[in-house]
């Protein structure tokens, strides 16, 4: 990442690469689906800064994206020759003109990843500071983790706790932030047994279901949980959510925050996750499903990073995640992001 020193004596280059969409995927999104270009240098107008981005995040949402997207979803749907986006931590290397927003070689967080250098309006931008030891760290799904549980579930001490999808970005958050909450017993869903063996030695979980067979997922969930869930955090939707029904105690509360069953599907283009459940089981538990997105609970932001911060350096939590070298293996990344090759989150360095 270039420093402020750099970027003042007008050392910047006269381009910038981006990744874009070169073609809508039939299935699931493949390298070939994506393309690395060098456009000018993006030049930012009044209120604008421009950023060098250092990191980006790899997220399962852009399947959704490059296949039209989803009317009243935060992020419209990709074109061909659209540039790709995501969250990003970068230097401001050009400050606005007006003297507002963050100042030269400031660390900020936006949306505009995919690139090398983003030009993003003030408001559009998060000066990081130093609540995190490791900027990286701000990259992290556990904002939305924890604004499922404290206010899409409302977790109670001593509760039982089910993420499915437990290994991905926002699960391998969410087992170590319920056990940091109070829960009583937290279980988690993945593919892999040797994930499920990370998830129960350094993740939070107390057990891990593996979500084949699904015939009998109701069985092995109510196996991990003898006295039934109280709060089910779903990443992915399908037949893991007809099982935390199943397995459900009364007053259950469930928050939804991601539908990978749908946007992983080989078929279709990850625009929809349709799924059969029992509404007779909602009425007589008294289940309370609850839709959270990751723009949802604003306020939690920065109390998130506070409480993260702290638990950062006592060493009571981590960031689980792996990072790819360059903006070329950043489609790739994607790829096997999808196929489930990697445990937390994806992050590309620049």
């Amino acid at each position: 990442m270039p420093t402020a020193s750099a970027a003042s004596s007008g050392s910047l280059p006269l381009t910038s690469r981006e990744v874009q969409l070169l073609s809508v995927p039939d299935g699931l999104p493949r390298p070939e689906h994506f393309r690395v270009v060098e456009k000018p240098m993006p030049q930012p107008g009044e209120g604008e800064v421009r950023v060098r981005n250092g990191y980006f995040l790899v997220f399962p949402g852009l399947r959704t994206v490059g296949g039209g997207g989803v009317e009243g979803a935060p992020f419209t749907g990709a074109k061909p020759g659209d540039p790709l986006f995501g969250m990003a931590v970068g230097e401001v290397v050009t400050a606005a003109s007006d003297g507002g927003g963050p100042r030269v070689g400031e660390l900020v967080s936006h949306w505009l990843g995919w690139r090398e250098y983003a030009v993003v309006p003030v408001g559009a931008c998060t000066p990081l500071g130093d609540a995190l030891p490791d900027p990286v760290a701000h990259l992290s799904q556990g904002p939305l983790a924890y604004a499922a549980l404290t206010r899409g579930a409302e977790l109670r001490s001593g509760e039982t706790v089910f993420a499915s999808g437990g290994a991905g970005a926002v699960g391998s958050m969410t087992g170590q932030i319920a056990r940091l909450l109070g829960a009583g017993r937290v279980i988690g869903s993945t593919g892999s047994a040797e994930k499920a063996g990370r998830m129960t030695e350094s993740l939070g979980y107390d057990a891990v279901i593996l979500r084949e067979p699904a015939e009998s997922l109701s069985a092995r969930l109510a196996e991990a949980a003898p006295d039934g869930i109280d709060v089910f955090v779903d990443m992915v939707g399908g037949d893991q959510l007809r099982a935390a029904i199943d397995v459900a105690r009364p007053g259950a509360r469930f928050a939804l925050v991601g539908v990978l069953s749908g946007q992983l599907s080989a078929h279709g283009t990850g625009t929809s996750a349709l799924v059969g459940i029992d509404a007779f089981q909602l009425i007589v538990k008294r289940i309370t499903m609850r839709g959270i997105s990751g723009l949802d609970h604003p306020e939690t932001h920065r109390e998130w990073s506070r409480r993260f911060g702290t638990w950062l350096r006592a060493g009571e939590i981590t960031f689980p995640h792996v990072r790819i070298a360059g903006m070329d293996r950043a489609a790739p990344a994607l790829h096997e992001m999808i196929e489930g090759r990697h445990l937390g989150a994806v992050v590309v360095e620049l």
